[in-house]
């Protein structure tokens, strides 16, 4: 199980159901099945460049990913936006917004049988 001081006990993690890992993760007991899906999901995953802007509880994070598909190997760059509001210096609540969920999905989609 995760248990970092980084997330509340009670953290509330959203991510777009279209992803490979969505859904809604709650608690450090939904913080670890959140990342084993995200390591099966990617093969590398690089938060590269990060711009803040925080104001109060609630901080707006811009971040240019890189990362490379686990299941077609195929390298993507995206950014993501995320809200992430902290309270008594952690985090409890996280909502990503992509761009474009389906480029996302379709690069860590097992390639299909044809036959």
């Amino acid at each position: 199980m995760i248990s970092t001081p980084f997330f509340a006990p009670d953290v509330v993690l959203h991510q777009a159901d279209s992803l490979p890992y969505g859904g809604t993760w709650r608690g450090h007991s939904g913080m670890t099945p959140f990342f084993l899906a995200m390591g099966a999901a990617w093969e590398s995953f690089d938060m590269a460049e990060q711009e803040f802007l925080a104001a109060g509880e609630t901080a707006v994070v811009l971040t240019q990913v890189r990362a490379r598909a686990r299941a077609t190997g195929r390298e993507l760059s995206f950014p993501i936006l995320q809200a992430i509001t902290v309270k008594d210096g952690r985090i409890t609540e996280v909502r990503p917004f992509y761009w474009d969920t389906r480029v996302i999905a379709d690069a860590c989609a097992a390639p299909r049988a044809t036959g």
